[in-house]
């Protein structure tokens, strides 16, 4: 199990019915239920695929041109959106030392963080092609403070704003430094043990600083793309009530698998009903067009969903 279980103050299991209890049984009632949880979350743990954790980003120290630099660049791996250069950038600073951080949401309140990636971004618009790289990197893991203020933000989703203040999170934990190199690649920096992340905030810290601006002569870091990688629980599980302590309720609601579970299954049977159905459809189109062949009819127009092109047949 992970020491940072150790946050979980208390656990509950969300039942649609109730169990009765015999005289003098509570106490052994609740070491069942923490023993269910536990073992389901130690299940969970172990079976959950590898994948990006990141859900969204919240926010940047700095950033140079907003919203054109704006964290939220770093969510696509390309350095290109159609004609527009896609990537996040500091704003310049004379001091070499001065760091940077950028901070995302998970995909879950409880995630299980292996490594993290990051691609710093190569200026192919600026003569020399100059890397904006940080010389050292370092990951930090933690919750929100309190719920946060986003005036402009839609439904779940944060707005890309430049700056939110330090007092708003708490960090649990913080990596060893990585070094980066100034290459344009994406650089992979694997944790000396997975991490459990309580309350489904992440940090990024940028420390110091590599290149120049040939036009201003100050130092920048720019970043192409960040990936952190690990395993998001089920929805069964949950957190509630993280206090300044980083104490929490752990939450399970084992309904929520079912749910889950039939959603993805209903999900992939539609899909297969759709794919069958275009199948079918191909079928008979490119049937029509090989009996107008044998028959020696004028043009068949081929309208497979993607496709416009003319056929003629002489």
């Amino acid at each position: 199990m992970f020491p940072e279980a150790s946050s979980f103050a208390r656990v509950i299991e969300i039942k649609n019915t109730e169990e009765p209890l015999a005289s003098g049984s509570v106490e052994r009632s609740c070491l069942d239920r923490e023993h269910r949880v536990y073992a389901s979350l130690c299940r969970d743990l172990n079976t959950s695929k590898s994948e990006n954790c990141i859900s969204d980003a919240i926010c940047a120290s700095s950033t140079d041109n907003y919203p054109e630099e704006s964290i939220k660049n770093t969510l696509v791996p390309s350095d290109r959106v159609g004609h527009r250069a896609s990537y996040w950038s500091s704003k310049g600073a004379t001091n070499p030392s001065a760091p940077e951080s950028l901070v995302y949401k998970l995909a879950s309140q409880l995630c299980v963080i292996t490594e993290f990636h990051l691609h710093p971004f190569q200026a192919y618009f600026q003569f020399g092609f100059p890397i904006y790289s940080s010389k050292a990197v370092r990951l930090q893991i933690g919750h929100l403070k309190g719920p946060l203020d986003l005036e402009s933000g839609e439904g779940n989703e944060f707005p890309g704003v430049q700056h939110f203040p330090e007092d708003k999170f708490a960090w649990t934990y913080s990596s060893p430094e990585f070094p980066m190199v100034q290459e344009n690649c994406l650089q992979k920096f694997k944790l000396p043990e997975p991490i459990l992340c309580i309350g489904g905030i992440l940090r990024v810290e940028l420390l110091g600083r590599v290149q120049t601006q040939e036009m201003d002569g100050q130092y920048y870091i720019c970043i192409n793309h960040v990936q952190v990688v690990g395993r998001t629980l089920s929805p069964a599980f949950d957190v509630e009530k993280i206090d300044e302590q980083g104490k929490c309720t752990l939450k399970y609601n084992p309904e929520r698998i079912c749910n889950s579970s039939a959603l993805e299954m209903a999900e992939a049977e539609s899909s297969s009903r759709s794919h069958i159905h275009r199948f079918s459809e191909s079928l008979r189109t490119w049937e029509r067009l090989i009996v107008n062949t044998f028959q020696g009819a004028g043009p068949v127009n081929i309208d497979d969903y993607d496709s416009d092109y003319d056929f003629y047949v002489e």
